[in-house]
């Protein structure tokens, strides 16, 4: 098994998680965010998060503007990008039933038997328990204060999930 394989993946949303929403202006539509909305990106996080024994993935409606816009602000290399499909009727209707986030069943599918940490300032238990059951290896959905951003507390759960897997 190659080093890629055998590393665990981690999902990374942009906003809340990367951008945090504070006090300051509203949410703006993804991937159109002012300069000065960017200016919230804290570059300290990219070091840190390079340093995580992981492969870090955009899992964002940024897409490929991640890549452009937040990465170079972060000193983040270009990472892999999660492109969102159109769900199915079914799906829609499975996923509201069961009240999963439109992410979830991508991610699950995108790691592909991988384990992985998914965070995102909009996880709910449902989430959780959804991949608990649908995915064969160990997961962290793990999710993010949208008025603070990434913590020294939550990269303590990163890197204790991180060592345990």
């Amino acid at each position: 098994m190659s080093e890629r394989e055998e590393r665990p993946l981690l999902f990374l949303d942009v906003d809340g998680p990367l951008l945090p929403f504070g006090d300051g202006p509203q949410r703006e539509p993804s991937g159109t965010a002012t300069d000065s909305h960017l200016t919230r990106l804290d570059p300290h996080l990219g070091p840190r998060l390079t340093a995580l024994p992981c492969e870090l993935v955009w899992a964002t409606t940024w897409e490929e503007a991640a890549n452009t816009d937040i990465a170079p602000r972060l000193g983040l290399p270009p990472l892999p990008v999660v492109h969102w499909p159109e769900p199915s009727d079914a799906q829609e209707r499975e996923d509201k039933w069961f009240g999963l986030h439109w992410k979830t069943r991508t991610l699950a599918a995108w790691a592909d038997g991988r384990p992985f940490i998914w965070v995102d300032d909009e996880i709910t238990d449902a989430d959780q328990d959804w991949v608990s059951t649908h995915h064969p290896t160990p997961a962290l959905l793990h999710r993010i204060a949208s008025s603070r951003g990434l913590t020294n507390e939550d990269f303590a759960v990163l890197v204790q999930w991180l060592r345990a897997a």
